[in-house]
């Protein structure tokens, strides 16, 4: 938790010292902004240049630039509508351009270590969302092994704590994905599919995590096969393709077996309905209360053992 707290607090100096970087040197040189976009090489350029009027003179191949943008950079400097600069403000200038740059630097050694050790210690939970994510989960859950012991459900809205309680008080929809939602895989997924994607990725992250803190290999075989699992899934849902993706685990299950041709049933004629007693035919007496006209009875039948065919016309009908 310390570690991601302070590469957020270095990510935002970061941006801060390159901001006020190009407001301060914006007033003698404000053409280089749109010339060089790149916050480090800005800095760099700057602490190599000093003042515009020696653009002309600077050899820039420590940054380096491209050769288009380096001509492009000594051309606006000498014709720049920048105002005057003072000893004093460059030397301020220049400490600011040596603390971005030194901020930079310390950034990309503390993302190598972190990769260096996301590798080392959560192979599988790497190779599914990668070094950063993991690096968030397992400081979020306390330890990998905490978050090992916890289920695909939890890890699937581990972040969202505050949106989930806030849901089930106020009895709304509960969040579907938390820190894992700045996954590659969750990112290039259409929205209608993000929630089906981050459960499915949960679930493998759920069994990678599990294989890095209590097996004993270092490689990222399960990590790597779940991975390719939720994009062949991504894909089918996507292109709609249900069929074939049932098809294809049956495959890889070794399920082979044929399955049995559905036999639609043989088209049987009408059978008669037989006639319905009027003792509990409530809902079929007329304004005066009564019945309506029934099927007429052949010679030696009884009311019982009457019979009445859809076919019958109205003319064989009479009233009780």
């Amino acid at each position: 938790m310390e570690k991601k707290k302070k590469l957020t607090s270095e990510t935002i100096n970061h941006f801060l010292l390159s901001s006020s970087l190009a407001q301060r040197y914006g007033w003698h040189f404000p053409e280089m902004a749109k010339v060089v976009s790149d916050n480090v090489a800005y800095a760099k350029c700057v602490r190599l240049m000093g003042s515009r009027d020696a653009a002309a003179e600077t050899d820039f191949s420590a940054v380096p630039l491209d050769e288009d943008v380096e001509a492009k950079l000594r051309e606006a400097a000498a014709v720049s509508m920048g105002t005057e600069i003072s000893e004093t403000d460059l030397a301020n200038v220049a400490a600011l351009c040596d603390q971005v740059v030194a901020l930079s630097e310390y950034r990309a050694q503390l993302y190598d270590y972190l990769r260096a050790r996301m590798a080392a210690i959560a192979p599988n939970l790497t190779a599914l969302v990668g070094e950063l994510v993991g690096a968030r989960l397992v400081a979020h859950a306390g330890s990998l092994l905490s978050l090992a012991k916890a289920p695909a459900s939890t890890v699937q809205i581990l972040g969202a704590e505050k949106a989930l309680f806030r849901a089930l008080k106020t009895k709304h929809d509960t969040p579907k994905y938390g820190l894992i939602y700045h996954a590659s895989l969750i990112g290039q997924a259409p929205p209608k599919l993000k929630g089906k994607i981050s459960r499915l990725l949960a679930a493998k992250c759920s069994l990678g995590v599990r294989v890095d803190a209590l097996g004993d290999g270092t490689d990222a075989t399960v990590g790597l096969d779940g991975r390719a699992k939720v994009r062949f899934d991504f894909s089918s849902w996507f292109l709609g393709r249900e069929g074939e993706r049932k098809r294809e685990r049956e495959k890889v299950g070794g399920n082979t077996k044929k399955q049995k041709p559905v036999q639609k049933p043989a088209a049987t004629a009408s059978r008669a309905l037989s006639f319905p007693s009027l003792a509990h035919n409530r809902h079929s007496r007329g304004k005066r209360g009564t019945p309506l006209a029934v099927a007429a009875l052949k010679p030696g039948e009884s009311r019982t053992s009457g019979v009445w065919s859809p076919g019958a016309g109205t003319s064989s009908l009479r009233a009780i």
